[in-house]
């Protein structure tokens, strides 16, 4: 028992001195990016002498600001749980969040059969999400050298409407069993988002914004079952 015991303590110290040494290099990494990602625009402009007026910098910031901060917190708050400490901190430098490591995080995830917040958790999401950045560059490598010779295939007519719905197609599917896990908590949020869309199709394009009220409304109606005993 006492083995047993010892043995669960060394796991969770291992635990935390994992994850904190994930957090040290995560931060450095993470700051790096942005004072690079800031940095060069700024560099390129004073280089060739266009640098922008101050308060027209502001002006398109505050603009673009408005939209893309509550956006990056929102995201922040669900996605941070679903890929872990290692996962977050690579999906948010390498980016394509949504559209590829949150897929690839889930499957791992029901591959490995691990739950959120354990330490096999964290193991399974950095992992994922480092060969989903890995395979990604590949790829966007492999289709700058052939992207002359595939050039007049990719701009086929007929395959427009296919790589259109490449990402809904793949939320999609990704959803559905999600939905079908938690009936109960996922019509409404659906149903409502839905018509949304379909009544006010200038939505569609701010399904980031959308994140808010039906991620919101699911939580509501979680806790209202949760209350009353039905889940």
């Amino acid at each position: 028992m006492k083995e047993t015991t010892n043995q669960a303590l060394d796991k969770e110290q291992f635990f935390r001195e994992f994850n904190n040494g994930l957090h040290r290099i995560g931060r450095i990494t993470l700051g790096a990016a942005v004072i690079m990602l800031v940095a060069i625009p700024f560099i390129v402009g004073m280089v060739n002498g266009v640098m922008p007026d101050f308060k027209g910098f502001l002006r398109g910031f505050a603009t673009v600001g408005l939209i893309y901060i509550p956006v990056a917190i929102v995201e922040f708050l669900i996605y941070t749980p679903m890929l872990g400490v290692g996962g977050s901190y690579l999906s948010f430098i390498t980016g394509n969040v949504t559209n590829m490591k949150i897929p690839c995080v889930m499957n791992a995830k029901d591959i490995a059969k691990t739950e959120a917040g354990t330490p096999e958790h964290e193991i399974i999401s950095t992992i994922s999400v480092a060969v989903s950045a890995i395979v990604t560059t590949l790829v966007i490598v492999a289709g700058v050298i052939l992207l002359v010779p595939l050039q007049p295939f990719l701009q086929a007519e007929a395959l427009q409407p296919a790589f259109n719905n490449v990402v809904p197609a793949l939320f999609g599917a990704l959803g559905l069993k999600y939905f079908l896990q938690s009936p109960k908590i996922a019509i409404v949020p659906l149903l409502v988002m839905s018509l949304l869309c379909i009544f006010v199709p200038a939505a569609i394009s701010q399904t980031s914004l959308l994140l808010i009220p039906s991620g919101g409304l699911a939580l509501l109606i979680g806790y209202v079952l949760f209350k009353k005993g039905l889940l």
